[in-house]
Formats: C-alpha cells, sequence, structure tokens
C-alpha cells in the first residue's frame, strides 16, 4: 500500500470515527514527543500540515489504525469503542483491506457544552 493510499484509507477512518455516535473529536495520534517533532517539522515547512491525524500504517499485507478520540460523557466509553472498530473494521473490508491491529485511545471525555 502506497502513501496516498494510506492516506486517503486514514481520511476515510478519520471520516467513519467523526460520524460514529458518542464520537465528539478525533485528535492526532502519537506521543507527546512524536506530535512536538511533527510540529517543528511542520513549521520548518519539512512535513505538511494536512495530513491525516489517523494513523494507518502497513503491516505486511495488512494494516495497523491508531486513532485518538474525545468520547461524550452521556455514553459509556466502551461502548464508544466497540462501535468505533465495528465501523472501522466494516470500512476496511468494505475496502478489501485486512486488519492487523486497531488501536483506539480516549483521550477526553466531553460533557455537552464543551468541544
Amino acid at each position: 500500500m502506497g502513501t496516498q493510499e494510506r492516506e486517503e484509507l486514514a481520511a476515510a477512518v478519520e471520516a467513519t470515527l467523526r460520524s460514529t455516535p458518542g464520537v465528539r473529536s478525533v485528535y492526532r495520534s502519537g506521543s507527546l514527543i512524536s506530535n512536538l517533532l511533527r510540529v517543528g517539522a511542520e513549521a520548518i515547512g519539512v512535513r505538511k500540515d494536512d495530513e491525516p491525524i489517523v494513523s494507518v500504517v502497513a503491516a505486511g499485507d495488512a494494516v495497523a489504525v491508531e486513532a485518538t478520540l474525545g468520547v461524550d460523557s452521556g455514553a459509556r466509553s466502551a461502548d464508544i469503542l466497540r462501535d468505533v472498530h465495528t465501523a472501522i473494521d466494516a470500512l476496511l473490508g468494505a475496502r478489501g483491506v485486512r486488519r492487523e491491529s486497531i488501536t483506539l485511545t480516549v483521550a477526553h471525555v466531553q460533557t455537552s457544552g464543551t468541544s
């Protein structure tokens, strides 16, 4: 899977996440250090700032997906994660892409009054 295919798949995964009930936000995945390095690289122009915020990495003939979410406080995080996992699996299946792994992290639980 080439870079463009991964970026298109990452954008589709992000759209799927955002359309899943209970998901309030999608954040850039990665550690604090990697995110700081990414911001620095963007600032000096060696990395695009419009790259997908969902990580899709080729793993042999499959992909590993990683996403960090903000979820609604009115629903159980475990239920939202299960729904998101199912939706990503369905997206990958519809595109004929085999899943190596799906790693989902809830970074923020948001009340109705916050974004």
